[in-house]
């Protein structure tokens, strides 16, 4: 399957409910579910590569996969909440927990893994660190992808300058070109690798040019995290994250400056304890597009090798 397949569940909140949407990869009856989730202003295509790529490893090696990229609330094709308050990781999470209940209607989930970007890793880590979830498998490999228990206060206020206050752009190149600089941190990018990946940010303005996807209402609970708050919910992402029983891979920008290399060491010896993986010349975050970070992906979710193999001695 060359393009994905969007498809919509229904989740409930205060308001009478809203729709996620979210994109299906490869074989919608395969036992195997990898659910990849974006970061805080992107959106489900921005896996397009690593879904082709798990794809043609999973082909390669016999074996049904299926792919399920979903757009958050208020981004890409998912409706855009009433309440803009409702944009906090239990709206997020729930929603998740729906969706992973119509995909196991679909067809019995066996194995289940989560890629997660940013925003997207603390949704799979509160899904893997939290027992007591209604899932229909247990995550069997969690790739964290630049995030961890601590976020880096200047990178909350960096994003914070620019979530929700993109405007519009005369045409999708020049809206390419806006985010590419809001972006530095995501690495370099041939300009056809840079434009795949904007071409789905955008939506047409009403007056005229182009707009971010997602709804700019999401900063509105953003704005109100101040350094105490953020500081305060450390500790209950620690206890989630040391209750992970998910074979862990964490990615980490070797620039980043939203996932120290304190926090990233601190990780390798606690919880899951996950290999750790850098990569060079990136900051927040690595997108998977380049081959390397895609292939570290493919071949930690695809190895033939027994999960305990590849997991550091406890």
């Amino acid at each position: 399957m060359s393009e994905p397949v969007l498809h919509h569940v229904s989740c409930p909140d205060a308001a009478g409910g809203h729709r996620m949407g979210y994109w299906q990869w490869g074989d919608d009856g395969a036992p195997h579910l990898v659910v990849c989730v974006h970061g805080l202003s992107r959106q489900g295509r921005d896996f397009d590569v690593l879904a082709r790529a798990l794809l043609a490893r999973a082909a390669a090696q016999g074996t049904a996969l299926r792919v399920v990229c979903p757009d958050v609330v208020g981004r890409g094709e998912s409706d855009w909440l009433a309440d803009p308050l409702g944009y906090q990781f239990p709206t997020y999470v729930a929603d998740m927990l729906a969706m992973l209940g119509r995909l196991q209607g679909q067809a019995r989930i066996g194995t289940f893994d989560w890629v997660g970007t940013s925003m997207g890793g603390l949704i799979g880590l509160t899904l893997a660190g939290m027992p007591d979830l209604p899932l229909p498998a247990p995550v069997r490999r969690l790739v964290l992808n630049d995030v961890g228990p601590v976020i880096e206060w200047e990178a909350l206020a960096r994003i914070g300058r620019y979530l929700g206050q993109f405007g519009t752009a005369a045409t999708v190149e020049a809206a390419a070109a806006r985010m590419r600089e809001i972006s530095a941190g995501f690495g370099p990018h041939t300009d056809d690798e840079w434009l795949a990946l904007s071409r789905p940010m955008m939506r047409p303005a009403p007056d005229g040019g182009w707009r971010m996807h997602y709804d700019p209402a999401i900063a509105v609970p953003y704005a109100q995290v101040t350094q105490a708050s953020a500081a305060q919910g450390e500790a209950a992402l620690w206890h989630m994250y040391d209750q992970i029983q998910a074979d862990t891979l964490l990615l980490r920008g070797a620039e980043s400056d939203l996932l120290s290399t304190a926090t990233a060491q601190a990780m390798c010896q606690r919880g899951p304890r996950p290999r750790l993986i850098e990569f060079a010349g990136v900051g927040h975050a690595p997108t998977l597009v380049a081959t390397a970070q895609a292939t570290a992906v493919v071949d930690f979710l695809l190895s033939p090798l027994p999960a305990t193999q590849e997991r550091r001695p406890r």
